[in-house]
């Protein structure tokens, strides 16, 4: 009986062995796969009372990441600027910085404009454009009664502006957000690539017939293949263009390949050897872009440049389009503060009247004018 007893007792000691064996093991495999989950993809393998604070966690980001926004002000046009950073402003609830690049003479104005109007909390510094960085590279035709406009090159010059800033985005004056600009920040660049564009073939907006050889939505509309240096180049003449009034830069890739030097470098060529298509007038700031970006470029999303609203006094789209449009782009002789131009409407929405009263909607004038 004895020997009995002490068999029971040797068995329940190791099943009482057994059993504290295996809760450790089993709270050692509990922490195992703890830990395997927290260190995974935070919206993939985690448990489900998880999953919902992530979006919070990554719009508190998005709040707090600054977005810089680079626009060109010259003070014939400064209505332009006005009205397009006024549609960023309201459109969006990121961190928005302005960078505004303008010449000597128009700063007074433009701060003036700024401190005493509903723009007044915007968040900006104004940076003053030296136009003597052009001399050499850039070529005054006398035949033209249009006078060089050296602001159209601030764009080349983006590290110099923002030298802190990884990634901006860069916007013409004569455009009016109509989304959050967050979205076309977030454009994706392909390694290895500087910046992201507009591809001219993929647009509904674009394929607008030039005179002459080429058209606008090619590189033969811009570069001249007769001369030796473009044909050396080994481009596609057909190759989609892109427009550069709107794109998005990664300006840590922009100064590791020096594409302001390779931008000067074509600048400074043309001067010497006339490498531009003459059937486009008045574009010289584009051919530059398309050499240095040939096959190296991303895209952004063709709604945020829906553009050739300033092509002529026509509407070329429906209300619903332009209503559907994040980005809309005057780019064309009819501005919609100067003549009558297509959807003005649209744009004067935005436009925050000149206090000085310096800046006249010259279209306001021709319409009264029109209806005596």
């Amino acid at each position: 009986l004895f020997k009995f007893s002490v068999n029971i007792s040797i068995l329940i000691v190791a099943v009482v062995i057994f059993l504290l064996v295996l809760h450790h093991n089993f709270l050692g495999l509990s922490d195992f796969l703890k830990r395997e989950l927290s260190d995974s993809n935070p919206l993939g393998l985690q448990p489900i009372d998880f999953i919902p604070a992530a979006p919070q966690r990554l719009a508190d980001e998005r709040n707090d990441k600054e977005i810089s926004v680079v626009i060109a002000a010259s003070d014939e046009r400064l209505g332009g600027a006005i009205a397009a950073m006024n549609s960023i402003y309201r459109h969006t609830s990121s961190n928005v910085f302005f960078h505004i690049v303008t010449l000597n003479d128009t700063v007074d104005h433009l701060r003036l404009w700024l401190s005493n109007t509903a723009l007044k909390n915007l968040r900006y510094r104004i940076l003053d454009f030296d136009p003597r960085v052009l001399e050499g590279k850039v070529q005054v035709d006398p035949q033209k009664a249009d006078p060089l406009k050296p602001l159209t090159f601030a764009r080349f010059y983006l590290p110099n502006l923002v030298p802190h800033a990884e990634k901006v985005i860069y916007v013409d004056d004569d455009i009016i957000v109509q989304d959050d600009i967050l979205e076309l920040y977030n454009t994706p660049l392909k390694p290895g690539h500087a910046a992201a564009f507009s591809d001219d073939c993929d647009s509904t907006t674009n394929k607008v017939a030039v005179r002459g050889a080429g058209n606008q939505y090619n590189y033969i509309g811009f570069l001249d293949y007769k001369k030796e240096t473009i044909r050396k180049l080994a481009m596609k003449a057909n190759t989609c263009s892109f427009n550069p009034g709107v794109f998005v830069a990664n300006l840590t890739e922009w100064k590791l390949q020096n594409i302001t030097k390779q931008l000067e470098k074509w600048m400074a060529l043309n001067v010497v050897e006339e490498l531009y298509s003459k059937t486009l007038a008045g574009s010289i700031t584009t051919p530059p872009l398309l050499i240095v970006f040939y096959k190296q470029h991303s895209s952004i999303d063709p709604m945020w440049n829906v553009r050739h609203l300033g092509s002529s006094a026509g509407k070329r789209y429906s209300p619903q389009f332009v209503k559907a449009a994040k980005l809309l782009h005057w780019n064309g002789h009819f501005k919609p503060w100067g003549r009558t131009a297509s959807y003005a409407e649209v744009w004067e929405k935005w436009y925050v009247p000149d206090p000085t009263g310096k800046f006249s909607l010259i279209r306001r004038h021709s319409e009264a004018y029109e209806a005596k």
